[in-house]
């Protein structure tokens, strides 16, 4: 009984996994273009899953802390001992790990472009408001001049 529900928990967690897979890689296309509707868009459409993956692995859990054994794969293995379709639950269990472990290395990915384009737009903002990250410029003698104000882009 409790190795049915494991294996239709996991069943629907690789479900859940590859469709959030899928959105990952259209978030990874929407930033390149920094198409920010369908940013929004798509976020709306993670974070259901996401929810659902982590109320089954909480579920999962909780299932085998019932059977008295560790919600690790320690204790996927023993429940997978006794069981008549252990090794498909072993098998479901790692396809879903490495969907999940793609997942992240795919988020990694899309964290990396975002963190470089606030960097960009940091840049540029500070640019224009004239802020202290504006390069030095150099005097007749080739020194750093010293001018006591900068000013944003707009009034130079």
């Amino acid at each position: 009984m409790h190795d049915t529900t494991l294996l239709q928990l996991f069943t629907q967690d690789i479900d859940a996994a590859q469709r959030l897979l899928e959105l990952i890689d259209a978030e990874f296309a929407a930033l390149g273009e920094r198409d920010l509707p369908r940013l929004e868009s798509l976020l709306g459409e993670k974070q259901p899953l996401l929810a659902q993956l982590a109320q089954h692995g909480s579920e999962r859990s909780q299932l085998l802390a019932s059977l008295q054994l560790s919600a690790d794969r320690a204790g996927l293995e023993a429940l997978a001992s006794r069981s008549s379709q252990g090794a498909e639950l072993l098998a479901r269990s790692d396809e879903l790990g490495e969907l999940l472990e793609s997942c992240q290395t795919a988020n990694l990915r899309n964290g990396r472009i975002i963190r470089a384009n606030q960097t960009s737009v940091s840049s540029v903002l500070g640019i224009l408001r004239g802020g202290s990250d504006t390069p030095g410029l150099y005097d007749s003698r080739g020194s750093t001049a010293r001018i006591a104000t900068q000013r944003p882009l707009s009034q130079a």
